[in-house]
C-alpha cells in the first residue's frame, strides 16, 4: 500500500512538473493564434517567424554573447576558488567559501535591485556589460560547486609526483591538473551558459536598451497574437537546455570514471 502511494505521488509530481513543457511544442505547431484546445491545424510558420524577426534575433545575439562571456568568466573564477578551497588551508577558510557561495541562496530580485542601486550611485549606465557582471555573480557559485567535486575526486599524489619529477607548479597545473579536471570545466561552462541564457530578473533590471532573449519574450506577452511565437521559441530553448544539461552530465560522469570514483548523484 505504501509503495503504491509512492508511485502515485511520483507520477502526479512528474505530471505537474513536465506537463507545461509538453504543452509548448503542441501549441508551437498549432496554426491558430489562440492558445486553447482543440488545436486548429499544423504549421511550421511560428518557427519560421522566430528566425525572421530582427528584434528577436538581436535579443538572441545579446543573450548568446552574455552567456558565453559569463560561462568563461564564471568557470575561470570557479576554477581558482575551487582549487584554493580543496588544496589549501588559510584563516577563515569556511567563512570565506560560504560568503562566496552566498548568491546561491540570495533571492535574485534582491541581487538585481542591489546591483542597479550600485550602478546608479556610481553614475554608470546599464547594458550588456552590467548583465554579464550580475550573471557572473550568481553563476560563479555553481561553477565552484561543480569544480570542487572535480578537485576532490582527483588524486593529489599525481600532482605531487609531477613536482617530484621536476615540473614547476605552473606546468603541473597545466599538464596534470587541467586535463584531469577538464570534464568538470566543460560541465561548468555548459551549466553557467544555460543559467545565464535563461536568467530573467537580473537581465530585466540591468539590460537597459539592450534586452536579452528572456526580457524580449516577456515584452511579447503584451501582444496575444504573438504568443504562438513565444511557444515556438520556448520549444527551441527547452530543447537547447536539455541538450546542454545532458552534455554536462555526460562529462561529469566521464570525469568520475576517469578518477575511478563511484557516481552518487548528479543532474540526471
Amino acid at each position: 500500500m505504501k509503495g503504491q502511494s509512492l508511485k502515485i505521488y511520483v507520477i502526479l509530481y512528474l505530471v505537474f512538473l513536465y506537463a507545461p513543457i509538453v504543452l509548448l511544442p503542441l501549441f508551437a505547431f498549432n496554426s491558430g493564434t489562440v492558445i486553447a484546445f482543440p488545436l486548429q491545424g499544423f504549421t511550421f510558420g511560428w518557427f519560421i517567424e522566430v528566425f525572421t524577426t530582427q528584434a528577436l534575433l538581436e535579443a538572441t545575439r545579446n543573450s548568446v554573447f552574455i552567456a558565453v562571456s559569463v560561462a568563461v568568466l564564471s568557470t575561470c573564477f570557479g576554477l581558482f576558488a575551487a582549487r584554493a578551497a580543496t588544496r589549501y588551508n588559510f584563516p577563515a577558510k569556511g567563512g570565506i567559501v560560504g560568503f562566496v557561495m552566498l548568491p546561491l541562496v540570495l533571492p535574485e530580485i534582491i541581487v538585481a535591485v542591489s546591483l542597479l542601486v550600485v550602478l546608479i550611485q556610481a553614475g554608470l549606465s546599464t547594458g550588456i556589460w552590467s548583465v554579464i557582471a550580475g550573471h557572473v555573480l550568481i553563476c560563479t557559485p555553481f561553477s565552484i560547486a561543480i569544480l570542487q567535486g572535480s578537485f576532490t575526486n582527483m588524486d593529489k599524489s599525481l600532482e605531487e609526483a609531477a613536482v617530484d619529477l621536476g615540473e614547476t607548479p605552473l606546468s603541473t597545473f597545466r599538464l596534470v591538473t587541467l586535463p584531469l579536471v577538464a570534464p568538470g570545466i566543460i560541465a561548468s561552462l555548459l551549466i553557467c551558459f544555460t543559467i545565464s541564457l535563461d536568467e530573467f530578473i537580473i537581465a530585466f533590471f540591468l539590460s537597459g536598451n539592450e534586452p536579452t532573449l528572456p526580457v524580449y519574450i516577456w515584452g511579447l506577452l503584451r501582444f496575444p497574437a504573438r504568443v504562438p511565437v513565444i511557444m515556438a521559441l520556448g520549444t527551441l530553448l527547452v530543447a537547447l537546455s536539455i541538450i546542454l544539461l545532458i552534455t554536462a552530465e555526460y562529462f561529469r560522469r566521464r570525469g568520475l570514471r576517469r578518477a575511478g570514483k563511484r557516481d552518487v548523484g548528479g543532474f540526471l
